[in-house]
């Protein structure tokens, strides 16, 4: 089956809106083994978006919209699209009675326009909405079919999960079974390493990349769950066997996660001190639920004088070395675990720019530090692109992992290992430091 997703809407021309309605689609109907010839977006203009339809339709077994339900004038995508499948709209007292009871919740009166949003196709079939006041609407004409959506994100992606991927499912008469892996490290190497696991049909791999890391998403078709289960459990073997521990776990939402629940089963406490990244770590860390077990402490010690009051670095060390150098970052973690007194600390120290930045340690230069027990683990980060956000991202992520492999009691690779005490020794900070310039 082939498709055309379609997003309708004025704003998403100008530019006023960011369509990650069309990415999400892409990859929903990717899994679902339908081939996406196009992506394209539709002013709110009657004429050139029936002209587009009808092209479109003529290519692709499956139009995609979103947008263009609501109850305004410009909103036209279900009146157009139907007199292009030869169907008409008819008013629908459930939907009807469904609008004016959601306004009436919200003390606010019925306007009269929102009548058109009651309006539900005559042949085709309406597809409800339990997230909005829009229903959808399917319609088909000569094994060709059109899928109409809200193009609110969130009403959208409930649709597609509670109505429209279970229709398609079902047309294709099996069943979709996904896992997907996480996985530290970059997305060329990633994909060279696993490439010709990337071209099998079923079950199907994709690799997406995220900051720091990738998500391998293997999708197995079947006659039932329990056996495309089966099959992406032996498929996921495969990508096991070549990248080791760098897959570090399975269908969460991200590495904090992993973070939060391998601390709890080590029975392990984590704090963070923080500089470039203003509190990200923490931010990360606590969006998870139940974080609260293993994270008591994070301080965000942006200034000099904050480090030194809050976890105890040397202010004759910032003086010698620079505020952003392995001998900081050493200290910072080895006091923050003081501080704390938890079982493993975080630091990070770095330039997110755009300025600040020089010959020695340019922009996107950032130390890390972990401390667990009597050692303290550092590491250099260099983000080559000086994009303030992004270097930011890179560090709490590195940061993270750092703290994983601690978690899961290994030693962090590409780490230089230094004994906590040995923190406030200056001959041992000195090398410390001279071993990180010299890289």
């Amino acid at each position: 089956m082939t498709a055309e997703i379609i997003s309708v809407g004025t704003e998403l021309l100008l530019g006023n809106i960011l369509n990650t309605n069309a990415q999400y689609l892409s990859r929903e109907l990717a899994a679902l083994g339908i081939t996406v010839q196009r992506q394209s977006t539709i002013g709110d203009n009657h004429d050139r978006l029936a002209d587009w339809v009808k092209d479109a339709k003529q290519r692709c077994d499956l139009l995609v919209f979103t947008g263009g339900l609501g109850p305004t004038a410009d909103d036209l995508t279900k009146e157009t699209v139907a007199a292009c499948y030869g169907d008409s709209l008819v008013f629908d007292p459930e939907e009807w009675e469904k609008i004016t009871r959601y306004f009436a919740a919200s003390g606010r009166a019925t306007a009269p326009n929102n009548r058109k949003q009651a309006m539900v196709p005559a042949r085709g079939q309406k597809i409800p909405n339990r997230h909005g006041t829009a229903p959808g609407a399917w319609f088909e004409q000569e094994g060709r079919c059109a899928v109409l959506m809200p193009g609110v994100p969130r009403e959208m992606k409930a649709m597609w999960e509670e109505e429209v991927r279970p229709r398609l499912l079902a047309r294709q008469n099996s069943t979709l079974h996904s896992l997907t892996l996480r996985v530290l490290g970059g997305e060329s190497d990633i994909e060279y390493r696993v490439r010709p696991l990337l071209e099998n049909a079923d079950p199907t791999a994709a690799i997406y990349c995220k900051t720091g890391e990738c998500e391998i998403r293997i999708t197995a078709r079947a006659a039932t769950d329990a056996e495309g289960q089966e099959k992406c459990r032996a498929y996921a073997k495969k990508f096991y066997n070549i990248l080791g521990d760098a897959v570090y776990d399975e269908d969460v939402a991200g590495l904090e996660e992993t973070v939060v629940r391998t601390l709890k089963e080590q029975g392990l406490t984590i704090a963070a001190a923080e500089s470039c990244t203003g509190g990200l770590i923490a931010q990360r860390l606590t969006a998870v639920p139940g974080s609260s077990e293993v994270f008591g402490y994070g301080f965000v010690t942006y200034w000099a004088e904050a480090k030194t009051r809050l976890v105890g670095v040397d202010p004759a060390v910032i003086d010698r070395y620079n505020v952003v150098s392995a001998p900081v970052a050493a200290q910072m973690a080895a006091g923050t675990l003081e501080a704390s007194g938890a079982d493993i600390a975080l630091s990070v120290t770095g330039i997110a720019g755009p300025t600040g930045g020089d010959e020695v340690r340019p922009v996107g230069t950032v130390y890390l530090g972990a401390a667990r027990g009597d050692t303290v683990y550092l590491k250099k980060l260099h983000v080559s692109r000086p994009d303030r956000a992004l270097v930011r991202a890179r560090s709490a992520q590195a940061a993270l992992e750092l703290a994983l492999r601690l978690a899961q009691g290994k030693i962090p690779a590409g780490t230089r290992a230094l004994p906590r005490a040995a923190c406030r020794d200056d001959q041992a900070l000195a090398e410390l430091d001279a071993a990180f310039l010299s890289e």
